[in-house]
């Protein structure tokens, strides 16, 4: 598919001639595009007020130096981003990524979705996201400090409570948050709730840690009882990756009555006919920080294969892609197709291809977008946010029932948008509407 409508077309030739080689942005920009197509046609009123050329554009993009000093004494120098993507519903909201290969496309486009994935949530929160070329595998603990120190002493200039409060992601977990609140704290000699996945002791929310796994198995379920009217019970679930969103999906679709019989790492993936052993999952990958290999060498029966796209052969009725963007390709999407897929959701920012996705909606497989289906651990950060604004916690069940009715809801705007924009049952097209008609009618109010 490609965009039809003129005006569309127009804007987005514009975007690729001012962001050319970003082709992580570019590809989020085009399937957006290629959604509103059906809302143009309905409102020219935004057309006339220049909203999708605005959209697409950051309101601030910062570009920073991350010098610090390793453990041998020398100095290393990274390069740090935040880019505040749009904040007409709310004060910008989005992680920090912690790995190599974050560059200004990698954030634009992790931005640019956030705006559109946040609206959907129901509550009020902008779009940005940030990060560094950093990697803190291998890293001691004070070469991290040192690190998340530098980062933030820049970035508080330009974050706040009621401005901009980034969380976690790749790379940036509870020692990373932790070391940047601190630093944070003692430049504005403040204790704000400017950071989300901050540790308990501190500001953090309860099921914060699971909240995008387990938002992710109630979409898929609510998707599942709405569209299928079935459920997770019975079901065999393959799931990628084995860091915090796939270890969460992974209890919750065993919870919910599925089994998990495979997760994967960036070295490779693990197949256990059997059901996958969370606890010796979480042993190998939040205790000891190693590799998801260590599994087959302690579960009988398991079995480790080199590589990772590999996982998507093996033969499942549900999948759930947690690990990067773009690890399902249009080969895979094939193979889950032959072996009798019934849903894919996806728990990572993008993970499947364009291609990938038409095969899938082609061949009427059930498909959750990540914008809806992995919204769950945004909307807790933004429960987060209230906690710290009221001065007081909530529960763990208090936390999970109001992710699961914000995962429910998501699911059931997205299938109204798609059914009211001809559309009916394509996720994609109704989460990108639902999700673009809040922030469009906010910023038509508020003026250019």
């Amino acid at each position: 598919m490609a965009i039809q409508n003129a005006y569309l077309k127009a804007v987005y030739e514009k975007v690729c001639a001012r962001n050319p080689g970003e082709k992580e942005f570019l590809q989020a920009v085009d399937e957006v595009l290629e959604s509103l197509e059906p809302v143009i046609e309905k409102r020219p009123d935004l057309v006339e007020a220049g909203i999708v050329e605005q959209i697409v554009e950051p309101e601030r993009q910062i570009i920073f130096r991350v010098p610090w000093v390793d453990d041998n004494g020398k100095v290393q120098v990274n390069r740090g981003y935040r880019i505040q993507f749009n904040s007409a519903i709310g004060p910008y909201k989005g992680g920090l990524r912690l790995h190599p290969s974050v560059c200004a496309s990698v954030i634009k486009f992790l931005g640019f979705e956030q705006i559109f994935k946040n609206s959907l949530t129901g509550l009020p929160m902008g779009g940005g996201k940030g990060g560094s070329d950093f990697d803190p595998k291998g890293k001691s603990d004070m070469e991290v400090m040192r690190f998340c120190q530098s980062f933030m002493t820049e970035l508080s200039k330009h974050i706040g409570a009621d401005t901009d409060v980034p969380a976690g992601d790749i790379g940036t977990g509870a020692r990373e948050i932790g070391y940047m609140f601190g630093q944070y704290k003692k430049l504005r000699n403040e204790f704000v709730g400017v950071l989300t996945g901050k540790g308990l002791s501190y500001g953090g929310s309860l099921a914060r840690t699971e909240a995008t796994g387990y938002g992710l198995c109630y979409f898929t379920a609510e998707m599942l009882s709405c569209m299928k009217n079935t459920s997770f019970e019975g079901k065999t679930v393959v799931i990628s990756g084995s860091g915090n969103v796939a270890i969460y999906a992974t209890q919750k679709a065993t919870e919910l009555g599925g089994k998990v019989v495979a997760l994967s790492d960036s070295n490779g993936y693990i197949y256990d006919a059997n059901g996958i052993n969370l606890d010796v999952v979480k042993d190998i990958k939040e205790v000891k920080r190693g590799r998801i290999k260590e599994y087959a060498d302690r579960v009988p029966g398991s079995v480790y294969t080199e590589g990772c796209s590999g996982i998507w052969t093996i033969k499942c009725d549900i999948a759930l892609p947690c690990a990067t963007q773009n690890e399902i390709n249009l080969d895979s999407a094939k193979a889950l197709i032959a072996n009798g897929v019934m849903a894919v959701a996806e728990g990572a920012n993008m993970p499947s291809t364009p291609e990938a996705i038409e095969a899938f909606l082609n061949a009427g497989i059930l498909f959750a977008p990540a914008k809806a289906a992995n919204a769950g651990g945004v909307a807790t950060s933004g429960l987060e946010m209230s906690q710290n604004s009221e001065r007081l916690s909530w529960t763990f069940e208090e936390v999970d029932a109001k992710l699961k009715n914000i995962m429910i809801n998501i699911f059931h705007n997205a299938y109204n948008a798609s059914k009211e924009y001809g559309h009916e049952g394509n996720l994609v097209s109704g989460a990108n509407i639902a999700g673009f008609l809040k922030v469009a009618d906010a910023m038509k109010w508020q003026g250019i």
